[in-house]
This record gives structure tokens, C-alpha cells and sequence, in this order.
């Protein structure tokens, strides 16, 4: 099933002890894998016990982690659903660690005043938002902490690669230039209904590279002090933005693979913090809720991204995200002011498209938009309340008055619609 030629760009960490049967068939598992392991010895790296407790909430061994991935136990790793295996083994070939990887033992104790010097100068890089934590710590005098500058993340953030100049800015300043700088683009080279993107033309505006220009400056935004409206707008602008650039620097992705990497792989740099595309929806805007496939929720309770996560899943924003595909809603720009009515504008808009809800008052069938069935949790879990969330976000029209005559009858059968993952290029 797996090439254990390939290259890795991550790594998978155990936390064993010598001698243990459980950790030592979990190693082996994991070697037929071809995987590269980082085995720490909790016998010899006694400092790191707590920090593992409080990272899998266990004292046992072994505990695996696939990068920032908790699998569990050697029981858990041996049990695992073959397609979720490739999953973890392809995000251990794609991705570099990232920022919150499991601790691992220092190789070498500093001098005390060293290191207390170094720890000072570090926080001070830090809240300035020129350096990250590798290992989840917020203060620079915690055990086995490690940090890197931002322009050296290795996840490959579209906004990567230099530092921002510029001091720390406000997220509703910049987001506001973004958008400004965004709406150009769009005027130019989108289509009228907002489907369709002429993606060639875009790469060689010098719009796009003035946006280029503003999307570095992202890695210093600060993020805490937005408002729940401020947050909805910033993130649903960067997140359609980040598709686009996505795809022109990628290219469009056109298999379940390929799709798998961009929406885990595609990222900037926002307040100091990798965001992907899945963080972006499933742990800020979906407020923490696993992804459709993800193994675990997208923070963990460590995670500093958490914080900036909303408290609750907000069902509206799947109207407003465009992954890149026909199937999706068309793209818009939007604003703090007044943003959920303009959600509700889009999601009205949404199902007044026979290719996003159909209604089939012959066979009593409502058929929907896939993104219902991916999403069942945030629209009520239950094929009836789904219909209640439907019904009461549709405009005046026909189509409504067939939905509530069925409704009231009973009995009314939910079906998904196919969903059209073609590339919205204008090519």
C-alpha cells in the first residue's frame, strides 16, 4: 500500500520505554511502514513525562504521534481504518513538522544564564511576532521549548519566505486593505455571477502582486482583539483569497489526493500561526469541529490557535467558502457590517439554484447540495432538522411553498445532489 522509498517530510514520535512489548510491536508497525520514528525513552527523558501527559491525557506507553497527529496506543495504532493509515502516512510524506509537533528531548543543556538570556531575547522576537514555538509553549523559559523564525516555517505559507517589516497591525485594518486590494482582483477577473475565475490573467495583474505584497504582512496581524463579526469577514475574504493563490502557485488540485494535500498543505502565516485552509474552516469558522476526513479536531486544547477559534460552528459560512470548485457558492467579498445578513443573503441565493436544492414533489424528495451531507452535523444532525434549517433560510418563492406543503405532509425523503469538483477556471 505504501512506496517506503519515498522521501518524508515529517516524522512520527513514540514515547516508549525499554523493554515494553506494546512499544516495540507499535516500532515495528510503524518501520514496515517505511516511516521515519522518533523514539523518546521516557525512562531517560524523565522532563518530558508531564508534558506527554497533558498532550494524550495518558501515563501509559507507547503514545504516537503522527507530526501534530495524536494516534493514541500501540491497541489504537494496530486498530486504525486502513484509508485513515493512508491518510497519516501521506500527511507524514507531504507535510515538514509543523509548529505544534510533540515535544522531543534537547540534545544539549545550555548554561543556566545562557539560557536565560537566550529565553529573554526569544520572548521578546516573539511577541513581536518575529518567531514561532515548535512545541506549543507560549513563554520562552519552559522545558524543551524551540522556536524558529517565522520565514523559517517549513510548511511553505504562501506569505512565507521574509519576514513583514512592518510592526504588529490590527486584523480589521489589514483586513479591510485586503479586501480592497481582493475586490480589484475580483473586478477584473471574475466572472459577473462570482463561478468562474480566469486564473491565468489574475497571475499576471499587478493587483495580485500588490495583494502578495499585503498577504506577508498577515504574519503579524493580531488576531485576539477581533470581534466575533470582525472574525467571520476576516477569515471568510482570506480564506476564498488563499484558494485563489493556492491555485495559481499549486495549480488546481484534481483527485481526492491531490485535494487532501491542497486543503491541508495550502496556508499563510496569520499573527504569527500557520493557517491552512482546514484550520481556517474547520477550526476557526466551524468552531474546532473535525473536517470530512480529518482524524481529530484541528486544535488541540494546547494549541494558541485555539483562542482565536469561534466558540460556536457557524452554519452560514458554508455558503461564502469557495474551495475552487464549480460545486461551490460564488465567491464575494464581505464586511463586519451587517455580516450576517449577508450570509443569509448567500445561503438564500444558494438554495434558489436548482444545482444546489431541488424539489421533487412527485416522489417527495428535497435533493441537495453534498456540502449538506458533509456538514449534516452543523445543520441539526437529522434529516428533519435539516429540512427546518433549509426551509427557514429560503426566500419567498415557489420552490419554498413546495418544500412547506411537502413538510407538512410527512415522510419526506433527503438525497444528495453530485457534486462538481471541476476546476472554476474560465480555461
Amino acid at each position: 500500500m505504501f512506496d517506503n522509498n519515498t522521501s518524508m517530510k515529517g516524522r512520527v514520535t513514540v514515547y516508549s520505554v525499554p523493554g515494553c512489548p506494546h512499544c516495540i510491536q507499535a516500532k515495528t508497525t510503524l518501520s514496515k511502514l517505511g516511516l521515519p520514528v522518533c523514539d523518546v525513552d521516557l525512562n531517560k527523558h524523565k522532563e518530558l513525562r508531564t508534558r506527554v501527559n497533558e498532550l494524550t491525557g495518558h501515563s501509559t506507553v507507547p503514545q504516537i504521534f503522527f507530526n501534530n497527529v495524536y494516534v493514541g496506543n500501540n491497541e489504537d495504532l494496530q486498530n486504525l481504518d486502513p484509508e485513515h493509515l493512508e491518510l497519516l502516512v501521506l500527511s507524514i510524506r507531504e507535510h515538514p513538522l509543523p509548529l505544534d509537533a510533540p515535544p522531543v528531548p534537547e540534545e544539549n543543556s545550555p548554561d543556566p544564564e545562557d539560557r536565560k538570556e537566550a529565553g529573554e531575547t526569544a520572548q521578546s522576537l516573539m511577541v513581536r511576532k518575529h518567531l514561532n514555538s515548535v512545541t506549543g509553549q507560549r513563554q520562552c523559559n519552559e522545558g524543551c521549548a524551540l522556536f524558529r523564525l517565522l520565514e523559517h516555517v517549513p510548511n511553505a505559507a504562501l506569505n512565507s519566505g521574509e519576514t513583514a517589516a512592518c510592526s504588529p497591525i490590527k486584523a480589521c485594518d489589514l483586513s479591510e486593505a485586503l479586501r480592497s486590494q481582493i475586490l480589484k482582483l475580483y473586478s477584473d477577473h471574475l466572472s459577473k455571477d462570482g463561478k468562474t475565475v480566469d486564473y491565468k490573467a489574475m497571475s499576471r495583474s499587478l493587483y495580485f502582486e500588490r495583494y502578495c505584497e499585503l498577504a506577508v504582512k498577515l504574519q503579524r496581524v493580531e488576531l485576539l482583539s477581533l470581534s466575533r463579526e470582525e472574525k467571520l469577514a476576516f477569515f471568510i475574504n482570506i480564506y476564498n483569497a488563499l484558494v485563489i493563490h493556492g491555485n495559481l502557485h499549486l495549480g488546481f488540485p484534481k483527485n481526492l489526493w491531490q485535494r487532501y494535500r491542497f486543503f491541508n498543505y495550502v496556508s499563510y502565516l496569520i499573527g504569527g500561526e500557520v493557517f491552512t485552509l482546514q484550520d481556517i474552516e474547520n477550526g476557526v469558522l466551524r468552531g474546532n469541529r473535525k473536517g470530512v476526513a480529518q482524524l481529530l479536531k484541528p486544535f488541540s486544547k494546547n494549541d494558541p490557535r485555539l483562542q482565536v477559534a469561534l466558540p460556536d460552528v457557524e452554519p452560514l459560512i458554508h455558503f461564502a467558502l469557495n474551495c475552487g470548485a464549480k460545486g461551490c457558492p460564488p465567491i464575494k467579498t464581505y464586511t463586519p457590517q451587517d455580516i450576517d445578513s449577508q450570509l443569509c443573503a448567500a445561503a438564500e441565493a444558494f438554495l434558489e439554484n436548482d444545482e444546489s436544492c431541488m424539489i421533487d414533489s412527485g416522489r417527495r424528495e428535497v435533493k441537495l447540495s453534498q456540502i449538506f451531507k458533509w456538514y449534516k452535523a452543523d445543520f441539526g444532525g437529522t434529516d428533519e432538522k435539516l429540512l427546518d434549517w433549509v426551509f427557514d433560510h429560503m426566500g419567498a418563492s415557489q420552490k419554498k411553498r413546495s418544500l412547506q406543503a411537502l413538510m407538512s405532509q410527512g415522510n419526506v425523503k433527503v438525497s444528495y445532489l453530485p457534486y462538481d469538483w471541476s476546476t472554476n477556471s474560465t480555461d
